[in-house]
């Protein structure tokens, strides 16, 4: 049984003030793998405490110095990805292959896209009216990541805070702590002063809402629910902290007659189904168009019923159970709303899967028929769960896809460049995929409305952990 006792604060592994705890479980066999300590308000004063006195020296270096730590950094990643991939399919139930493949090699890729950017940016400019400006560190920043996409989500905020000069208090979700626990070990590895980087395990409550609060923290970043999001800004308010938000999501796919069906429509349900559903971007929202609408049904169909599920500690392409009962609940209730609301189970339905009763697993299923009202088009599910609803016209499909509360990720599938065109410029989305491909790493991620503030990648995520000073030239 696994013990996480530990929270790295100031360069060295300290114990917790409190002696609080939390079992950590996996979610393929609803049980427990070990335990974390939980933190408090005092241990985030002691990590900030720490941030801020590293701040002082860590802001003056140059960039020469953070891009030569930075290369450190990729050494130490490199050397644990196995290590992180194992960690996340334990704690999280990410399968192997996808695991090591997707989830953990995102820790790296978004690192040498941020190196590139880093090398790109200028620390001075000079603008047309002769007036200098100074890019600067922000200060103390306050890093929350969530469970579903967790060394991701810690790249995002920790290597940008690293790369312009700032320090950061982390607090991962606590429920998925081992990874955090290894890319903690990772930054120490890589060299970078005592107080740069900390981590405090912990949940919301007790070490989010201290965070969010604290004096001397300059910005906070946060990537969870539009419900916590809320929160954060609200405790963050009273000291006018900048706040970036990265939150929930019911992405739109616009299919329109003239894409290839047969590749797009697959894809389209893979991609919904993709991490169990357990992506804010997820395409939930299958829009078609009413003239092919019969023949999408029949495509996604078989598509849906060809989804495996199994084992995450298995290699291959098929999906694990959801994170927890909690999630695992949820998703029930809401696929029994869809039926109770008169859509049509088109695949899978209430229940785990044949086979799969221990665990958290959910049968990957597709309601058809579905009316944009229903609750199950409006509300993020959070697990393998497609509705699909037809169009008459694509005035009728931007309408739809636009009226929602979130606006994170929009996809359309079309063989038309006009038409593409045309609709990618109505979107209300922060990211938009066209036939089957999406921006990479280095491009800026983020959204509209209540799927959040501000974006992450490359140059844009550099600059939200960057202050503006202006001042004119020298004159005797």
């Amino acid at each position: 049984m696994l013990t996480l006792n530990k929270f790295y604060i100031d360069g060295a592994w300290v114990d917790p003030a409190s002696d609080a705890t939390m079992p950590i479980m996996n979610p393929a066999t609803a049980s427990q793998i070990g335990t974390v300590s939980m933190g408090n308000s005092e241990d985030v004063d002691r990590a900030v405490a720490a941030a801020k006195r590293a701040f002082e020296t860590f802001s003056m270096t140059t960039k020469a110095e953070r891009l030569a730590l930075l290369e450190n950094l990729r050494v130490a990643t490199i050397d644990r990805l196995g290590d992180l991939a194992a960690a996340m399919t334990s704690e999280m139930g990410a399968p192997a292959t996808m695991s090591l493949d997707v989830q953990a090699q995102s820790g790296l890729g978004h690192l040498d896209d941020f190196i590139a950017a880093l090398k790109n940016l200028d620390d001075e400019e000079v603008l047309p009216n002769g007036d200098i400006i100074s890019r600067e560190p922000i200060g103390v920043c306050g890093l929350i990541t969530p469970w579903n996409w967790p060394i991701n989500q810690i790249a995002l905020k920790v290597v940008p805070a690293l790369a312009t000069g700032a320090t950061c208090v982390l607090k991962p979700s606590e429920h998925t702590p081992i990874s955090a626990q290894i890319y903690a070990e990772i930054v120490e590895a890589a060299g970078y002063p005592a107080g740069v980087f900390n981590l405090v395990q912990g949940d919301g409550i007790s070490v989010g809402s201290a965070m969010s609060r604290h004096p001397d923290i300059a910005m906070m970043s946060f990537t969870g629910s539009t419900r916590a999001g809320t929160a954060v800004s609200k405790d963050a308010a009273d000291g006018v902290k900048r706040v970036t938000l990265e939150l929930g999501g019911k992405s739109p796919n616009l299919v329109f007659a003239d894409a290839d069906l047969n590749k797009r429509v697959t894809e389209s349900v893979q991609g919904c189904f993709y991490n169990t559903g357990q992506s804010c971007n997820a395409p939930t929202r299958l829009l078609v168009e009413r003239s092919c609408y019969d023949e999408v049904l029949e495509i996604a169909k078989a598509a849906g019923e060809a989804q495996a599920v199994g084992d995450p500690a298995q290699q291959g392409d098929h999906i694990g159970p959801v994170f927890d009962k909690i999630q695992y609940d949820r998703v029930q209730a809401m696929i029994k709303i869809g039926i109770d609301e008169g859509a049509r189970v088109l695949v899978g339905g209430l229940g785990k899967p044949e086979g799969l009763e221990t665990g958290w697993y959910v049968k990957p299923t597709i309601f058809c028929d579905v009316d944009h009202d229903m609750r199950i088009s409006r509300e993020e599910i959070f697990g393998p769960v497609l509705v699909i609803t037809p169009f008459d016209s694509e005035e009728d499909a931007i309408k739809m896809a636009n009226d929602t509360d979130y606006g994170l990720a929009a996809y359309i599938q079309s063989s038309d460049e006009a038409r593409v065109s045309r609709v990618v410029r109505r979107l209300r989305a922060g990211t938009i995929q066209i036939n089957g491909r999406g921006p990479d790493y280095g491009s800026p991620f983020g959204g509209y409305k209540q799927s959040g503030n501000g974006r992450e990648g490359g140059v844009f995520g550099l600059e939200d952990y960057l202050e503006i000073k202006v001042r004119p030239p020298f004159t005797a």
